[in-house]
């Protein structure tokens, strides 16, 4: 029989002595290789897809896009990679991991715990980080949408408005459409004031609103700066919509 498949692991920290003790500490674990590094969130999706690792060892607290936005987006992918979270002492942080029974290591991570966290680790679930992230009340700066090249990631204040479609919503943004899972419930509860809905399956960008028309048969639609296609508005939101936005 051959030999055991090894462990591919991807390790993310911005802070460079933290990569190289987590390194040195899986040096040390038998059946792990190191298949990458990544300092940043961006980096770590590109990484993942480039690499296709088993575990990815993902900083909470990075500039740009922080750990647990990153961990969100690459739950989008195909086959989504194992997420240990490592984060330095933070109360606030456990109780919200433990809470959700999320894997992960306070810094500075221990060779014994590091061990033991790699043998059980586990794929979380898109729940388990939606209610992390609340938890953490940020919301995220992009939206991912999986592609050939693994994520593709939309910028929030790219998107002109959400769809939403039986399984799928589609995302109308400025370089074009795509399809994420994300429910309008999330969307909205997630970015609140940045959008508007203005109909059961249409959320609008507010920065994107121009106007509201009325055909001559009553209905009434919205007009979205940079966007050729109408949208319906529903009678209920109509009066609301033009009370607040005076368009």
């Amino acid at each position: 029989m051959g030999a055991a498949a090894k462990l591919r692991v991807l390790i993310v920290d911005d802070e460079p002595p933290a990569r190289e003790r987590l390194r040195s500490l899986l040096a040390e674990i038998a059946d792990v290789e190191v298949v990458g590094e990544a300092e940043n969130g961006h980096e770590a999706l590109k990484e993942t897809h480039d690499r296709a690792p088993d575990v990815v060892l993902l900083d909470v607290r990075m500039p740009g896009m922080d750990g647990l936005e990153a961990a969100r987006h690459l739950n989008v992918l195909e086959e989504p990679p194992a997420v240990i979270f490592t984060t330095a002492y933070d109360q606030y942080a456990v109780e919200a991991f433990d809470a959700n029974a999320v894997g992960y290591l306070l810094k500075p991570v221990r060779k014994e715990q590091l061990a033991a966290s790699l043998a059980r680790a586990g794929r979380l679930t898109r729940a388990q980080l939606q209610r992390l992230a609340a938890a953490g009340e940020e919301r995220r700066s992009h939206i991912a949408a999986r592609h050939r090249e693994g994520v593709r990631l939309i910028p929030i204040e790219e998107v002109q408005y959400f769809l939403a479609d039986q399984k799928y919503t589609t995302v109308r943004h400025l370089k074009g459409e795509d399809l994420i899972e994300d429910s309008l419930r999330l969307l909205e509860s997630e970015f609140g004031t940045a959008f508007v809905r203005i109909h059961r399956n249409a959320l609008v960008g507010v920065k994107y609103l121009e106007r509201i028309e009325r055909t001559a048969d009553g209905q009434y639609s919205v007009r979205l700066r940079g966007c050729e296609a109408t949208l319906q508005v529903s009678r209920r939101m109509a009066g609301e919509l033009k009370e607040r936005f005076r368009i």
